[in-house]
């Protein structure tokens, strides 16, 4: 269930009854500066509310210092391997490391977690199925769902013996169903807030399925407090298909919601595109709205008063419009834009 503890990360609450949180990672050099900040603006733009920057190299933790600095949004640092690169994170100001315990040395946990305590930095544990612990792989012989919840629990013991609790969790893998039955087991365990996704889902369209039956799945149990659709690809879209799927199950508050029909030979306006501009233009609005767009009246009128803005076609390229469940009038289908933008404008969220 949901985490009942919770942890602040750079001003983001996380678990204990907070907003689910949308996360993203760059894919620049981190060493880059302005292609870096370049990206992480790109994404809080369209409501990513943190953003992750690997941090292989030296270059890249002395970079950190600026991109914190710049970011709009709170910056986790991803650690692999050299625990160094996470004490340098923590000095450059980054708001949570986040680590593999499969690949940092028992000392260089404890080295992370004293200097995570001293500046009030979070910590994430990310357990992942490719990446387990030596011993716990000869344990269980390969990356079951058991093995894979028992090294995130001995994780989480082991930041607990350290009177350490600034922490959260993830257990990823990228096959679907075991995602999901990890989750599902750790979260009966464990109270910490839960990082949620599908790993290496893949290109756009297969990656997007699979992140919207796994992360779907565990959100509809009340499941995972942060989320990130890891896909090959431009970082804006993790963003997009993370928060369609909080918006699908309507846990996102500040995002337009647009309802369109499939359309069918009784389709009298121009729904596709009407829905497409809609969409494109609501991508930096920040309002808790319902729009709908429909053919014809089939549908179209129950649609229209149950959302705040309603179109449907009335007849051949004539639509009317509902203003929270009010018919207000007619118009030709080539107003309609206009008349719904003005709308969202006027409108309080």
């Amino acid at each position: 269930m949901a985490a009942k503890r919770q942890i602040n990360v750079g001003g983001v609450k996380i678990g204990g009854g907070a907003d689910i949180s949308v996360q993203t990672m760059t894919n620049t050099d981190t060493a880059d500066v302005a292609a870096t900040l370049r990206q992480i603006h790109l994404a809080a733009d369209l409501g990513c509310d943190l953003i992750r920057v690997s941090c292989p190299t030296p270059a890249s933790t002395k970079a950190l210092k600026d991109i914190v600095r710049d970011s709009p949004i709170p910056v986790i640092a991803d650690i692999h391997f050299n625990f160094k690169r996470a004490l340098e994170a923590i000095e450059a100001g980054a708001a949570c490391v986040r680590i593999n315990p499969g690949n940092t040395p028992e000392h260089g946990i404890r080295e992370i977690v004293a200097a995570a305590k001293a500046r009030g930095v979070a910590i994430r544990l990310g357990i992942n199925a490719g990446s387990l612990a030596r011993d716990i792989l000869e344990k269980y012989g390969e990356p079951t769902v058991n093995a894979i919840v028992e090294c995130a629990v001995l994780n989480c013991q082991k930041l607990e013996a350290l009177d350490f609790r600034n922490f959260k969790v993830s257990v990823k893998s990228s096959d679907v169903r075991q995602s999901i039955a990890a989750y599902r087991k750790l979260s009966q365990l464990i109270d910490y807030p839960l990082h949620i996704g599908i790993t290496e889902a893949g290109t756009l369209f297969p990656g997007t399925i699979k992140s919207a039956i796994g992360v779907g799945s565990l959100l509809a149990d009340g499941i995972g407090d942060t989320l990130r659709v890891s896909l090959s690809g431009d970082i804006t879209e993790e963003v997009r298909v993370g928060r369609q799927i909080l918006k699908s199950l309507n846990l996102l508050k500040n995002a337009v919601d647009i309802v369109s029909c499939p359309t069918c030979a009784r389709t009298l306006i121009d729904v596709v595109g009407i829905s497409k501009a809609l969409e494109e233009y609501c991508e930096n609005v920040h309002k808790k709205l319902k729009i709908s767009v429909l053919g014809c009246v089939v549908n179209g009128i129950g649609e229209a008063r149950g959302a705040d803005i309603g179109v449907f076609g009335f007849q051949k390229g004539v639509a009317k419009l509902f203003v929270r469940g009010k018919e207000e009038r007619s118009m030709p289908e080539e107003e309609v834009l206009p008349a719904v933008k003005e709308l969202i404008q006027k409108m309080e969220g």
